[in-house]
């Protein structure tokens, strides 16, 4: 018997195998029976409030369940078809949508940004900053920001919780930034940040579209998505997982500011819901070489490439938080070894017990997060909705269900 012949149903409730017990059969079932354990312990200890993950193959569902709570406040238990935030989990569509375009010859890779957006045109570069006053020394950038650059977040942009200085710059009177200063040269390093948007505002320059439309058109409706948006449903807002924070004691409380759900510009790099069941159609798309159940988002060559290095010898970081009541410090990234694609990080190494070397993934800050094994032919979707980002209890949850994942027989 075979992984796919399991499916744990609603809340990790069953595995039903579907022929006669044999040595695999119950190994598979024990390794499903582990990854329910793990997630009703977490919940149990109130490491989260409540868990959806999904993994698959390159053919089906290979394992699904919902634990915990949607709500702390209602104790609303939650569902396999619960809508998430998932933030950061944007980019990727966002890359795959920029990438489509390349395909049609709209833009290329290499080409100058400021080509298309002229607030590109000489930017600043941080000379000096003064962390304790805030004064600082800015000069012209000597390079210029290339698409590749914000496929890859090279271009020198951050974001306040990733670098102290964007964190604290104020401009002074009478002067105006619409793009930095940068923090450093492009292509110098790596440095999560902003240049997701861009590459948002990118699309909808070029190809004449809001996101939302671009993303309707081009990837949810073909892949058939129908719980991935930018502004929800009314009839669809009661599915809404509310977002939570984890206090200084370690307790979860639901945080008293709730994202909206409509009425704000979409951006390329955050800003959509979605389910479990819906990301993990786009990420098996992804699997399959840009394809899913006959419906092609992108060739195979260009999903091939999007998963190479390019950053070239610059390595990814683990960043150190500028804003802990944002985020963790990114402890999850081989520090230094791991590499960028377009639009994903990618592992250097083979875990063991965990996703091969060329493996892609990212996630969102509210801990959404999930990867893809173009080796294995596995990929995986876990969703919390909580911050700070990469929470080393959620982290270990991630770990928990992947190595559980590998264990069914990936």
């Amino acid at each position: 018997m075979k992984r796919r012949e399991f499916i744990t149903l609603l809340g990790g409730a069953a595995v039903l195998p579907l022929a006669a017990k044999s040595p695999q059969t119950q190994s598979i079932a024990q390794s499903a029976q582990s990854i329910e354990d793990a997630m009703r312990r977490a919940v149990e200890r109130k490491d989260v409030a409540g868990v959806v993950v999904m993994a698959a193959d390159r053919k089906r569902i290979i394992y699904q369940g919902a634990f915990g709570v949607a709500d702390i406040g209602e104790a609303r238990p939650l569902k396999l078809d619960a809508l998430f935030r998932i933030a950061s989990m944007t980019k990727a569509i966002t890359s795959t949508a920029a990438m489509q375009l390349v395909e049609q010859g709209r833009f290329a890779i290499e080409d100058l940004v400021e080509k298309y957006l002229p607030e590109f045109a000489k930017l600043s570069v941080f000379e000096s900053f003064d962390s304790a006053s805030g004064a600082y020394r800015v000069r012209q950038a000597t390079r210029t920001v290339t698409i590749r650059h914000l496929f890859t977040h090279t271009s020198g942009l951050g974001y306040p919780f990733t670098n102290s200085i964007v964190r604290d710059f104020k401009p002074r009177a009478g002067e105006a930034y619409p793009v930095g200063p940068l923090v450093f040269e492009p292509g110098e390093r790596w440095l999560y940040g902003t240049n997701t948007d861009w590459l948002g505002r990118l699309v909808e320059k070029v190809s004449g579209m809001s996101l939302e439309n671009y993303f309707r058109q081009r990837i949810f409706t073909p892949l058939v998505m129908p719980d991935t948006f930018y502004s929800v449903p009314k009839d669809k807002e009661s599915r809404l997982v509310t977002v939570n924070r984890r206090l200084a004691d370690g307790s979860i409380v639901k945080d008293s500011v709730q994202p909206a759900t409509s009425g704000f510009t979409p951006i390329g790099g955050g800003g959509l819901s979605s389910t479990a069941s819906d990301y993990i159609r786009f990420t098996r798309a992804l699997l399959n070489g840009g394809e899913l159940d006959g419906a092609r988002i992108l060739s195979a060559s260009t999903v091939a490439l999007m998963g190479r290095n390019h950053i070239g010898a610059v390595g990814v970081p683990a960043l150190k938080t500028a804003m802990p009541e944002r985020s963790d410090d990114f402890s999850f990234i081989a520090d230094g070894r791991d590499k960028w694609g377009l639009g994903f990080l990618i592992t250097a190494d083979t875990v063991p017990g965990k996703r091969s070397a060329g493996s892609l993934s990212w996630g969102g800050i509210n801990n959404t997060y999930y990867w893809l094994d173009p080796a294995r032919g596995i990929t995986g979707v876990i969703l919390m909705q909580f911050l700070p980002f990469a929470d080393r209890k959620a982290l270990a949850l991630y770990d928990a269900f992947e190595r559980g994942v590998y264990r069914l027989g990936g």
